[in-house]
């Protein structure tokens, strides 16, 4: 299984949950190590919420020992505030620091952090900057094949930041504009790799080991971010790394080992975020665990309704029996 090293950290295998706002907290970031992902990152975290000490976002960063190797990820578009704010946190039991160039959603873009800041090639490379002078830790960037089709810079921008000493570049292959729409250009991540001597991973469309697989090859790329793909899946991981290392797809899971996981998932996040947010948050959960079983519409509808965890577990052990 190839390994993976950032900034002198070497990881298990080189297959990695990808950042996801509301999916890529602690008790699935759990799950998902223990399936075999080489590092697991946090959703993302606003520097201007550490700064103003709010408590959601220190629950956010709240790490377990059990994890691994952690990316904990900040955006925002001052430079002086995410360099104080990486000092402020440094002490926090994570791995990696990563920033936040590749976020879509209108509220992030329409303030000019995010992707809006692949427009701004000045302004990125101030951050990387004060990022790497503020941090022990290693530096990574995340980010787009640019802002839109006619803006395509990521070379450019990855470029900048490996001058200023990030430790690793992920690319996702496709512009702001897209979305999670269409297909991803693994060609952008390829350029990328060509350009670059830092360790380059690549995002978007990776959603099976062959699909793995063949995004290493025609890239180049030193490892693979799963996001979308890993939702309601995340043995999507041991199979990922069990057929690069063998050869061999290992078995999905059966209905009883699902449940297992299923429950499990629960159990976390009624100790992470008590019953009422963490039978809410489950629902979303649940519907990805059980998309494209038979009778799945009426088990989403049943899903939507739960108000407590003695109702979650009798559907799950009524789904999966």
């Amino acid at each position: 299984m190839p390994q993976l090293t950032i900034g002198g950290v070497t990881l298990p295998d080189n297959i990695i949950l990808a950042p996801m706002a509301g999916v890529s907290d602690l008790p699935f970031r759990l799950l998902c190590r223990q399936q075999g992902a080489g590092m697991v990152c946090m959703e993302m975290v606003s520097a201007k919420a550490i700064y103003y000490h709010n408590k959601n976002t220190d629950s956010l960063m709240e790490i377990h020992p059990d994890e691994g190797y952690v990316s904990l990820q900040l955006f925002g578009s001052e430079p002086e505030l995410l360099g104080e704010m990486a000092k402020r946190i440094e002490e926090r039991p994570f791995t990696f620091l990563d920033f936040n160039m590749g976020c879509p959603v209108p509220k992030v873009v329409n303030n000019g952090e995010g992707s809006a800041l692949m427009k701004d090639p000045r302004l990125a490379e101030k951050i990387f900057t004060a990022l790497v002078r503020s941090t022990r830790k290693p530096v990574t960037v995340k980010i787009r094949k640019g802002f839109d089709d006619s803006h395509v810079n990521a070379v450019e921008i990855a470029r900048i930041a490996e001058g200023c000493g990030v430790a690793a570049v992920a690319v996702h292959g496709r512009t702001r504009e897209q979305y999670y729409s269409g297909q991803a250009d693994w060609d952008i991540i390829a350029r990328v790799k060509d350009a670059l001597t830092i360790p380059v991973l690549g995002n978007g469309d990776v959603d099976s080991p062959l699909k793995a697989e063949e995004m290493l090859r025609q890239t180049g790329c030193d490892g693979i971010l799963i996001g979308r793909a890993a939702q309601g899946n995340p043995w999507i991981f041991r199979e990922v790394t069990g057929y690069l290392e063998s050869g061999v797809i290992p078995p999905r899971p059966d209905n009883r080992e699902k449940k297992e996981l299923i429950l499990r998932h629960a159990s976390l996040q009624l100790q992470y975020k008590g019953e009422y947010t963490g039978v809410r948050e489950m629902r979303k959960h649940l519907s990805w665990y059980t998309m494209g079983m038979p009778n799945s519409a009426r088990f989403r509808r049943e899903i939507n309704a739960l108000q407590s965890m003695e109702q979650l577990r009798e559907s799950v052990e009524r789904i999966f029996g």
